[in-house]
């Protein structure tokens, strides 16, 4: 998989906090993000409901101003749904001022489709650089990898590349057995594969270094083998 210059590999120090959530996003046992709104050093959480935009983003905005209301923070919805969004400056100069950028679950293609070469993905790596969180949940976060999971048969496709070396396995709780061994046998040499369950994440710091929150347990692969979170850190 290439990979732009702005893309970090699973074990480099990156400047901003990243966190790959496995799904169930902003809900019970999402604890993690009282401490992601404390990285961020400020009460307000940029959502992006573009993944959402063929079920309800209204409805993933609301979640998201209910749930973050009561970790007393305020939601502002950037309504990227389309092109012709991605493609707005104004909207581009919103996410790239924000502290913490959140990526709505739904659709990983349509969000792929959408972001890729665009001033508001550009963005969301503008941001990142420059020390913001960046979180995203269910296929949402896979996109983020440069290597991203096809949840219809479990091969892979090539993501946006904000992480490189590292794919994932986005709502692992709930992914077939047979599908998770299609996976992992199909993963290329030396790619780090992760299985998230929802309402559970995997957070790269500042420094660099993984650690996993929430309610579950990430379970990792490399070379079709498990692993530990050593292999993100290699």
């Amino acid at each position: 998989m290439s990979a732009g210059p702005e893309a970090c590999a699973p074990g480099s120090v990156g400047a901003g906090v990243l966190a790959l959530v496995g799904g169930g996003e902003w809900s019970e046992g999402c604890t993690f993000d009282a401490d992601l709104l404390d990285e961020a050093g400020e009460r307000v959480v940029t959502v992006l409901p573009t993944a959402a935009a063929f079920e309800s983003p209204q409805r993933a905005i609301s979640q998201a101003e209910k749930y973050f209301a009561g970790l007393g923070a305020e939601v502002v919805p950037v309504a990227v749904l389309d092109r012709t969004g991605a493609l707005d400056e104004g909207l581009a100069g919103v996410v790239a001022r924000a502290r913490f950028v959140y990526l709505a679950s739904g659709s990983a293609m349509h969000l792929l489709s959408v972001l890729k070469r665009t001033p508001v993905w550009e963005a969301v790596q503008a941001a990142y650089r420059s020390g913001a969180v960046v979180a995203a949940a269910g296929p949402s976060a896979s996109v983020l990898c440069d290597a991203m999971v096809d949840p219809r048969g479990g091969g892979f496709g090539v993501g946006l590349g904000l992480v490189t070396q590292l794919t994932l396995i986005p709502s692992y709780d709930r992914w077939s057995a047979e599908k998770s061994r299609r996976t992992v046998e199909l993963a290329p040499a030396g790619l780090a594969l992760a299985g998230i369950p929802d309402r559970t994440a995997l957070i790269r710091g500042r420094d660099g270094d993984w650690r996993v929150s929430g309610v579950g347990e990430v379970r990792l692969f490399k070379d079709h083998r498990p692993a530990g979170l050593d292999v993100l850190e290699a």
